[in-house]
């Protein structure tokens, strides 16, 4: 079971359920018939049965749930604690990541968390700068995912497409324009901390004016809370994230997005294997 992110501030979401609530409690429902059965029910069922002279005979709620209890258990354990897939909706991560993309992310690599609250069990990591990270917006039940901008106690710049940590100028190259259909994108690689990470600004005409213009996104300058962390898409002319909607707190981390494995846009799509690799 794969699940779909929101990554442009639109409502892509395939369900408006709350697939890990639900799996939680489906696990639990299960678990627990399956329990009082073996420890009570299934006993009853013998005596009764023994006295009636004939097989005992499982209802059908009992038998279903001592099937799927063991399967739906794996699934809670590898989605919570493992890994999850996750599906790129739109362009907000272009042109690292774009519509269709399908990604593993790691549920490990930030500590431990408790399914559906989120509170942290187990300490193992802290998101780094330039990581691409899925999580939850600030009272937004949605999954987004974006690059780590910000760590707790830095100050954010951005202006007239240039990024700025704690005053200095984080260190840019052009790649130029490179012509797709009009309008034209343009690239720079920044160096986020130990990661490189491919950023794009996309050119198009004002409708009044006719003039080409470069929207570069919402500018100001922010410090980042404890506990929280600043996000930003690589598509950064078309991302609403921590400039529009604020800081990330820590519990909200859902994990890290590790490597590209599949990309399938549409169901009248053929899946194709040749964009698989680890995202840096």
């Amino acid at each position: 079971m794969r699940s779909t992110l929101t990554d442009d501030g639109e409502n892509d979401e395939i369900m408006d359920i709350d697939f890990p609530l639900v799996l939680m409690v489906a696990t639990a429902v299960t678990g627990l018939i399956a329990l009082v059965d073996k420890l009570w029910l299934a006993k009853r069922r013998s005596n009764n049965a023994m006295s009636l002279d004939e097989p005992p005979k499982e209802p059908f709620i009992i038998e279903q749930s001592k099937s799927f209890f063991p399967v739906l258990a794996l699934v809670f354990v590898l989605r919570s604690f493992v890994a999850e897939p996750f599906q790129i909706p739109s362009g907000s991560m272009e042109p690292g990541l774009i519509k269709g993309d399908f990604i593993l992310v790691s549920k490990f690599h930030y500590g431990l968390r408790m399914p559906v609250f989120g509170n942290e069990l187990v300490p193992i990591g802290m998101p780094e700068r330039g990581d691409v990270m899925v999580f939850f917006p600030p009272e937004d039940p949605r999954y987004f995912i974006k690059r780590v901008v910000g760590l707790p106690g830095d100050t954010i710049e951005y202006r007239n497409r240039q990024l700025l940590i704690n005053g200095e100028p984080v260190v840019t190259k052009e790649e130029g324009g490179v012509p797709v259909y009009n309008p034209v994108r343009f690239r720079v690689t920044e160096q986020l901390g130990e990661h490189e990470a491919d950023i794009q600004w996309v050119r198009a005409r004002d409708t009044l004016s006719n003039k080409e213009i470069m929207w570069a996104g919402p500018e100001g300058k922010w410090r980042v809370p404890e506990g929280h962390y600043f996000m930003m898409g690589d598509n950064r002319g078309n991302s609403a994230d921590s400039r529009s909607w604020g800081f990330v707190p820590e519990r909200n981390i859902v994990g890290k997005a590790t490597a590209v494995w599949m990309h399938w846009e549409s169901w009248s799509d053929i899946p194709s294997f040749d964009r698989n690799r680890w995202l840096d």
